[in-house]
């Protein structure tokens, strides 16, 4: 697992950058988005300037921590990005930590 990116949340907008080999990107938003009545639709959406690059689902981990797993994905990538965002330990600032997509064996 990498640490990719990194937030603040103002409001209930968390705003921050991702960084990897292939993005650099300043300015990216995640926004909470309007309850709808599809309990699988995201409940956040990822922005940089107008451009949506991604969504967000509001999670809960085994231990009572809440995180957003969040997907990525842009014309530009060869794969989307998986990655969950936790708060750090001072609770002022948020982790966008990658993780592989797991591939499917068929069973």
């Amino acid at each position: 697992m990498a640490n990719i990116g990194s937030f603040k949340k103002v409001g209930e907008v968390y705003q921050g950058e991702i960084v990897t080999m292939s993005v650099q990107t300043k300015n990216v938003r995640i926004i909470p988005e309007e309850a709808g009545d599809n309990e699988n639709a995201p409940t956040h959406r990822v922005f940089v300037g107008r451009a949506e690059i991604g969504a967000a689902w509001t999670k809960v981990s085994n231990d009572d921590r809440a995180y957003l797993s969040v997907k990525l994905d842009d014309p530009s990538f060869t794969a989307p990005i998986f990655a969950n965002l936790f708060d750090d330990e001072d609770g002022k600032t948020y982790n966008l930590i990658w993780s592989r997509a797991r591939k499917s064996n068929g069973n």
